[in-house]
């Protein structure tokens, strides 16, 4: 699956921001979607999943600011796009934030993978 996300950038504190990735390969409609993020020093966390019926799985830290959604509609075959808006924004959300897709819970078979990172940075 490829995996190539948008939408980053500069945004003041309180701000919101709306990033997209679109996913594509095979199988891509039934597969989970999501984002993750990396503040500066530390790891990659998961920020929120989204499966292919719409079930939105959020890290405790963002739910409530950040939203979920994905679109297949008008999107090529073997296309999805998913979203995160993030409302509210503070310093702290200042990360590099990564698209990711997964296999489902109920696939036989394991796979996972990240695309490349769109910073976003939040000013005070």
């Amino acid at each position: 699956v490829q995996l190539q996300a948008s939408g980053g950038g500069l945004v003041q504190a309180g701000g919101s921001l709306r990033l997209s990735c679109v996913a594509s390969g095979r199988n891509v409609r039934v597969m989970d979607l999501g984002w993750y993020r990396q503040e500066p020093g530390k790891e990659r966390r998961q920020v929120a999943i989204i499966t292919s019926g719409g079930t939105e799985n959020y890290a405790s830290s963002f739910e409530g600011r950040f939203r979920i959604s994905r679109d297949a509609r008008g999107n090529a075959q073997n296309t999805n796009t998913v979203f995160l808006e993030m409302n509210n924004l503070n310093p702290g959300d200042t990360a590099v934030y990564y698209c990711y897709v997964r296999t489902p819970r109920w696939a036989s078979e394991r796979y996972e993978d990240w695309g490349q990172g769109t910073q976003v940075t939040v000013s005070s």
